[in-house]
């Protein structure tokens, strides 16, 4: 009995570890997702949206199995050296294919936040919305290049609970809604698409950025346990996917309202409908979430080519790389073509990590449907296109 509350006292510490390991790549997962998701749905699978965020969600638990059994698996042997040459290759180019990832999705963060920001200052224009993201890339390429961005990494913690705040408040505020609509007008559901069914599975396929982020827990390896991170990775999807799922059941009764052309910051439209309450501090949330999850996949990326050169590139030019092509990326092409490009270049280092654990699986069944998941995500790499 002398022992119990040290018993108490280490289960609460094991607890709050968890929730600081599954709080960055759920801060991942929802950096982008929850704000664009709703439209590209609206429009690719209209009424049947909730059916294709269950399959999306799908896909990416898949993906992570394959992500959990490399931590546990793959990684014992490439620190012990004793993996084969061909999956240590494999696992290197899986490493630098996540560069232009890293420059992708840094450059569709900082976009999504102008869109947002922009479009409550009624000053959303394309244009408007590049120079602003240049500005901000340029800035956070300027703080790194000087000083690092160690100190904006604490965002983080304070952008998760902001976001899972706003996220929660819309799902209050469209389910306020729907029950409003059910006891007087009724609901009504968006319309069907009209897409041809691989249209529509190759516009999914580029929304795969959306559940993108759980792999993040594969890199905390000097802050956690292998258990930990396996357990942080599967939490962090179980969590997404259930947010997800609701938030796109209680948004589909009001995606009729998403008329014309496809908007990256058609969320807002749908906020105010649910309530006047909500756009505010939803655009706020935006901007936070959107500038946390910059900052942290520029860190990511930065040390990405510092460890993937073997420091022939330094720090400091790995900070004007990342900015250089964000920058680039910003000025040729619009959001929803950077969210699909985003989804192609995970969709790739996924594929390759597919390819790291058929080396070393012994099962054939898991080897079979490791080379399935693998030919899926080949086929979103190649495929995947941007929503209108």
């Amino acid at each position: 009995m002398e022992n119990a509350p040290d018993v108490r006292r280490e289960k609460h510490i094991s607890k709050a570890k968890l929730f600081r390991a599954t709080a960055t790549p759920l801060a991942s997962i929802f950096g982008s997702g929850f704000l664009v998701i709703v439209p590209i749905l609206a429009s690719a699978t209209g009424r049947f949206s909730l059916f294709a965020v269950i399959a999306i969600s799908a896909l990416a638990y898949s993906i992570g199995s394959v992500i959990r059994f490399n931590i546990a698996n793959v990684e014992p042997l490439l620190d012990a050296r004793k993996s084969q040459r061909s999956t240590l290759y494999l696992d290197r180019i899986s490493d630098m294919a996540l560069v232009p990832a890293y420059v992708i999705s840094v450059c569709l963060y900082l976009r999504i936040l102008s869109a947002f920001l922009m479009s409550g200052l009624g000053l959303a224009t394309q244009l408007n919305e590049r120079f602003l993201t240049t500005a901000i890339i340029l800035l956070i390429t300027i703080i790194g290049f000087i000083k690092g961005l160690k100190d904006l990494q604490k965002l983080e913690n304070w952008a998760i609970w902001v976001t899972m705040t706003i996220i929660l408040a819309m799902i209050l505020g469209f389910s306020l809604h729907d029950i409003s609509l059910v006891s007087g007008a009724g609901i009504q559901l968006p319309g069907n698409s009209g897409h041809s069914l691989l249209h529509i599975l190759a516009v999914l396929g580029g929304t795969l950025i959306c559940v993108q982020g759980f792999e993040t827990s594969r890199y905390l390896g000097e802050e956690y346990s292998m258990e930990m991170r396996i357990k942080s990775c599967r939490l962090s999807q179980l969590i997404a996917a259930a947010v997800y799922i609701v938030f796109i059941a209680v948004a589909t009764p009001l995606m009729h309202y998403l008329t014309g052309p496809v908007r990256d910051d058609s969320l807002i439209i749908l906020a105010g409908k649910a309530s006047m309450l909500l756009p505010v501090p939803l655009i706020a949330a935006a901007v936070l979430s959107q500038f946390s999850a910059s900052i942290a996949d520029t860190l990511g990326g930065e040390g990405n080519i510092v460890e993937a050169t073997r420091q022939r590139i330094s720090h400091k030019a790995a900070y004007l790389i990342l900015g250089g092509g964000s920058i680039i990326l910003t000025w040729s092409a619009s959001t929803f073509q950077i969210v699909a490009l985003a989804s192609r270049a995970f969709a790739f280092y996924y594929m390759i990590q597919c390819l790291v654990a058929v080396t070393v699986t012994k099962s054939i069944t898991r080897k079979l449907l490791m080379i399935l998941l693998a030919l899926i995500l080949l086929a979103i790499t190649l495929f995947a296109t941007p929503v209108g």
